[in-house]
């Protein structure tokens, strides 16, 4: 056996008399002290390599993100007609692709990208939703869809503000860096208006005082997110979420708004073609929504500031009613034939039913939602019938359609 002091590391030169041990190797031996500083160098190196890997690959999935033309495209298969409403949220889902590559990249220069929030307006059953579920299937961002009706002001019964970002931690499966990057879509915005422009000293918990809160959520802070939601789990930590980088979408009805922009145009006209320019103006009062009307409305000015980008979605006539029954993807009745086709039925509609559905949905007026509630009335009992019979065709009439709307 060697003497102490005659064996030294190779790295720094210390003989085995200075070190409790050293390490035998091939060519020499090294002591534990420089082991633990290769092994330093080791991990760094390679947790470097990793994270340079997976920012490339973020990076090129954003490169190889849909071009507006693209995502409309895509829109068009399942959503008819609304084609501004589509371009609005088409160049606003590729700019935010855009905004996350340029934070990723880290950008040094002075041209800061904001995000630019959007407002959808539109009459119940145009699609506001439909539009947001298409997106959240197309995109590789957190999307979730929350119901603004739920919300309150902290402290009362009902649903903090911050659980809209609780929603989006969940579907970015508790990766706040994920969540970063997402996408909200807030339905039925305009149920919290504020009830009334006059001062009043009792609280609006769920108008006002809502908007209030949502401010610093729009415009872009770090904000405290209980990941299991507030009220149930009160000693739980905190996440940390900047939503400087989430995109809102924004989507209401605002029923009777109509009568604002009508006030603030003033569309009383005089001359021979006035009566007609006045009808087709009042069919078509959306187009000219603004940041006033919507002040008008009960959005205070600060929640209409933080969302810049306003856009309207048509009602919906005969024709685009008609159009939605059969030709996107998840039409309706192509739903009613994949369901009869389960049970080895082929199920055949006649022209007519169609056209009896759509002038029902446009009596009750009830948009394209309505179509499926006159679809099922129309279609319970068959369903009920066909499992059990031997028949191979199912044919709807008009005649039995009518004998089930009228029951």
């Amino acid at each position: 056996m060697a003497k102490k002091g005659q064996e030294r590391c190779v790295l720094c030169g210390r003989t085995d008399a200075e070190v409790p041990y050293l390490i035998s190797g091939l060519y020499g031996h090294i002591c534990p002290e420089c082991a633990r500083l290769a092994a330093d160098y080791v991990s760094e190196v390679e947790g470097k390599k990793q994270a340079a890997s997976g920012r490339a690959s973020k990076l090129g999935a954003i490169e190889s993100a849909p071009r507006p033309k693209e995502i409309k495209a895509y829109l068009d298969q399942y959503v008819i007609g609304q084609d501004r409403a589509k371009v609005v949220l088409s160049v606003a889902v590729y700019n935010h692709y855009k905004r996350i590559s340029n934070n990723l990249i880290g950008q040094k220069d002075d041209v800061e990208l904001e995000k630019s929030n959007i407002l959808l307006v539109g009459p119940t059953g145009t699609g506001k939703t439909l539009l947001a579920k298409s997106i959240a299937r197309l995109l590789d961002v957190p999307f979730t869809i929350v119901d603004a009706t739920v919300l309150t002001e902290a402290g009362y019964v009902g649903e903090d503000v911050e659980s809209i970002l609780t929603r989006l931690l969940q579907e970015a499966d508790y990766d706040p860096a994920k969540a970063e990057r997402g996408i909200v879509f807030i339905d039925e915005i305009d149920k919290i208006a504020r009830k009334s422009d006059n001062p009043s000293i009792t609280r609006d918990v769920s108008g006002e005082g809502v908007q209030q809160a949502m401010l610093k959520l729009l415009e872009g802070n770090v904000i405290n997110v209980p990941p299991k939601g507030g009220r149930k789990h009160p000693e739980q930590e905190f996440v940390h979420i900047n939503t400087q980088n989430i995109l809102f979408i924004c989507g209401g009805a605002f029923e009777g708004i109509e009568r604002h922009i009508a006030r603030r145009k003033n569309t009383r006209l005089i001359g021979f073609t006035a009566e007609e320019k006045q009808r087709v103006e009042h069919d078509n009062l959306l187009q000219f929504v603004d940041a006033q009307d919507l002040r008008s409305y009960g959005l205070i000015p600060e929640i209409v500031g933080r969302l810049p980008v306003v856009t309207y979605l048509d009602q919906l006539d005969r024709d685009s009613l008609k159009r939605i029954l059969t030709e996107p993807k998840n039409a309706l009745m192509r739903q009613y034939e994949r369901l009869f086709a389960m049970d080895g039925i082929q199920l055949e509609v006649e022209p007519a039913v169609l056209d009896l559905i759509v002038d029902t949905a446009l009596e009750r007026k009830l948009g394209a939602r309505g179509l499926r509630s006159i679809a099922e009335q129309i279609m319970n009992d068959a369903m009920f019938q066909a499992p059990s019979s031997k028949e191979k065709v199912f044919r709807l009439t008009a005649e039995f359609a009518k004998e089930k709307l009228a029951e």
